[in-house]
């Protein structure tokens, strides 16, 4: 069933904490945005409304994690990434295992307008040394992702999350794997990798392009950071073309980090697609997507040019 991630987060961190004590809750002032406030009903006495104050917020989440906790603090994705200064030295640098929630993230939060799009964050947070980067694709995902930061993972964390509502693209008996992504669809005449709210239309606009003889494959790419570097190199020796496609600036973004590794590792054609070096602006979510060509058409159209302009 269709469910934006932010509501899976809330669900699974109110699980985990039935389950593990040290999980402890901050938010800025937008509980019922992020969700977490489903934690906070079960668990009030571990959990903190540090109002309008992000900054302090990472600081205390850092001193909790600093003293054996597990925090996880949320924030809309702009807002949280936006105390830059504050998580590369209270969180990065001192390998503090705060788990930073950015939600709302990209231009799928609709009408709310640029001052809240997260289109940076990706970018600010893959840059620290210590964070990892995670960016789930539907509900199952999501609360795998939480189980595991709560429970598997030991260090700072980046999760973004959306505002709308994501269908579900996991297959049966799927496990998240850090640094692993996942093969959602074959196909030989170009791999085109997505995350978050653009992979249920990556996977349209695939179907789509085999009603015009092209067939790609689509690879679900959650794990920002670290990545997966053999399924990048993989799919680049046989497909022979790399297209990237995600809710974010093009620069610094999940197409930035699959560039880097085709740079280094197995030089391929490629494009990236996503909001290219642009602010966001206020619409529905849906003509949002339609007019930078995030919709399933437009990764379509994008696909299909990409592929008549590029020989292998």
């Amino acid at each position: 069933m269709a469910k934006a991630s932010r509501l899976a987060f809330g669900e699974a961190l109110a699980e985990v904490g039935e389950t593990n004590p040290r999980v402890v809750v901050f938010d800025a002032d937008l509980s019922k945005s992020t969700m977490s406030m489903l934690f906070a009903k079960k668990f009030p006495d571990r959990f903190f409304e540090m109002g309008i104050q992000e900054a302090n917020m990472i600081g205390a989440g850092a001193g909790m994690a600093l003293s054996g906790m597990i925090p996880f603090v949320c924030s809309f994705a702009c807002f949280i990434t936006g105390r830059y200064d504050t998580i590369r030295m209270s969180v990065a640098y001192s390998k503090a295992g705060v788990r930073i929630v950015g939600t709302h993230a990209g231009i799928g939060i609709g009408e709310d307008g640029n001052s809240q799009m997260g289109l940076e964050d990706v970018g600010l947070m893959r840059g620290l040394p210590n964070m990892i980067v995670l960016q789930p694709a539907d509900e199952l995902e999501t609360k795998q992702m939480v189980r595991f930061l709560a429970n598997g993972h030991d260090g700072p964390a980046y999760l973004r999350l959306t505002r709308q509502t994501l269908p579900d693209v996991s297959p049966e008996g799927y496990r998240f794997e850090l640094g692993k992504g996942m093969v959602l669809r074959e196909g030989k005449d170009v791999t085109c990798f997505a995350s978050g709210g653009t992979v249920a239309n990556a996977l349209v606009a695939a179907n789509r392009l085999a009603e015009q003889g092209i067939d790609a494959r689509v690879v679900n790419l959650s794990s920002i950071k670290p990545i997966d570097v053999d399924l990048i190199v993989r799919c680049a020796r046989e497909t022979g073309r790399i297209f990237t496609v995600e809710d974010h600036n093009v620069i610094g973004g999940m197409g930035s980090a699959v560039c880097e590794v085709l740079s280094e590792h197995c030089p391929t054609k490629a494009r990236r697609w996503g909001l290219l070096d642009k602010f966001g602006e206020s619409g529905t979510p849906e003509g949002l997507y339609e007019k930078y060509e995030l919709d399933a058409e437009g990764i379509a159209r994008r696909l299909a040019e990409f592929v008549k302009e590029t020989p292998r």
